[in-house]
């Protein structure tokens, strides 16, 4: 009985213990202040917004982020607030133990630069992107569309996003006087006429395949324009 009397005391002391140790530690952790801002951009991206702007979001009223016990910051507001942000896509936001506040950016992604009288991106949603101060995007531009055929251009533009061939080679994208696209080429002069959105995948394969032929004739400077309007012909316009 006795021995059974000292291991349930043993065991009771023990509770206690932890009650106590678990009971200190999360005081302190209440105490404990938010001493550092850490910001960490996801994926490689070019820097359409940069690192200072990104701690001004999160410290922009400095006593509420780095004055404050964590138990009373609210992290899910924190994260609405950067995803508001115009150039910014998603973010997490998250404390460590260390009271540490950290970030991580994954930025909007342009895949296009629309030519108007105030300029701005589309990005690969679909969705209106402003210009960044950061930084200009390498995208093609697009010409004599307006915001409202947006959704008629995207899957091209799409479309010359995700080829690493047309992603090389296309500068630009207008829509002539016959509601027809054209692509700018970055180093020939020629004009690839697209004609409408539709058929995509036939009209870039045909192309691929009449530039490398022309590519090994060396014969790509000799045309005006070359046309993948028509169902599996490439016509061409000498100069």
């Amino acid at each position: 009985m006795k021995n059974k009397f000292f291991t349930y005391l043993k065991i009771s002391a023990l509770l206690v213990g932890v009650i106590i140790l678990f009971a200190f530690t999360n005081k302190r952790n209440e105490q404990r202040k938010i001493n550092k801002v850490l910001v960490e951009f996801i994926e490689e991206q070019d820097p359409y917004i940069n690192e200072i702007t990104v701690n001004k979001l999160l410290i922009q009223n400095r006593n509420r982020v780095t004055s404050v016990g964590k138990e009373i910051l609210v992290l899910n507001t924190v994260e609405k607030e950067l995803d508001a942000h115009e150039m910014i896509e998603h973010s997490d936001v998250y404390l460590t133990v260390n009271g540490e506040l950290r970030a991580k950016i994954k930025q909007r992604t342009p895949i296009a630069r629309m030519d108007a009288v105030a300029p701005f991106y589309i990005d690969v949603t679909g969705n209106i992107m402003p210009l960044s101060d950061s930084y200009s995007a390498h995208v093609p531009i697009v010409s004599n569309v307006s915001e409202r055929e947006i959704s008629n251009v995207f899957p091209l533009l799409k479309k010359i996003q995700e080829d690493e061939f047309l992603k090389k080679h296309v500068v630009g994208v207008d829509l002539n006087a016959d509601n027809d696209y054209e692509l700018d080429l970055r180093v020939y002069t020629f004009k690839v006429v697209l004609g409408k959105v539709e058929n995509l995948n036939s009209k870039i394969r045909n192309f691929k395949a009449f530039y490398q032929k022309a590519l090994k004739d060396k014969s790509l400077d000799a045309y005006k324009k070359v046309s993948l309007q028509f169902s599996n012909q490439v016509v061409c316009t000498i100069k």
